[in-house]
């Protein structure tokens, strides 16, 4: 599957896959100037780049676990979305959850993005839902055993 991809800044980076297998793609910060990231402060990151995503596919952005073990930066809405008829910049909104402060370069790996199938379903409003075994327990509701 190809996809459409096009730089926004000269100096972006295309998105990279960092070994044959991975499920996700690498993306790059595209920045003027170092941003720091403060304890439990959140920013939001320029690429640099936009995409062109087929119908019927979305583009999830995730946390790079790297970041997340060593350095408490995840993303903070995990997965993100990224729309098929999405075409502006790509921005990524990071989160610093450690107690240190964190300092983000242009062209540092920031974030991962995983390409996947959707579906559209038509929803249909019934007075009662089919019954299960487990019925409405929620949270916990399973054990941990």
């Amino acid at each position: 599957m190809k996809l459409q991809i096009s730089k926004l800044r000269e100096d972006a980076k295309i998105p990279i896959y960092m070994t044959p297998n991975s499920a996700g793609a690498d993306i790059f910060a595209c920045i003027d100037s170092p941003i720091l990231l403060k304890p439990l402060e959140r920013q939001l990151i320029p690429t640099g780049i936009a995409l062109s995503i087929p119908n019927g596919y979305e583009a999830q952005i995730r946390p790079r676990s790297g970041l997340s073990i060593k350095h408490g930066i995840t993303v903070l809405n995990s997965p993100g979305t990224i729309d098929s008829d999405y075409r502006g910049e790509i921005k990524i909104i990071l989160i610093n959850l450690s107690s240190e402060n964190f300092t983000i370069n242009n062209h540092d790996r920031i974030a991962q993005m995983v390409i996947a199938k959707v579906e559209s379903v038509n929803f249909e409003e019934v007075e009662l839902l089919d019954s299960t075994s487990r019925g409405e327990g929620g949270f916990g509701s399973t054990g941990t055993n």
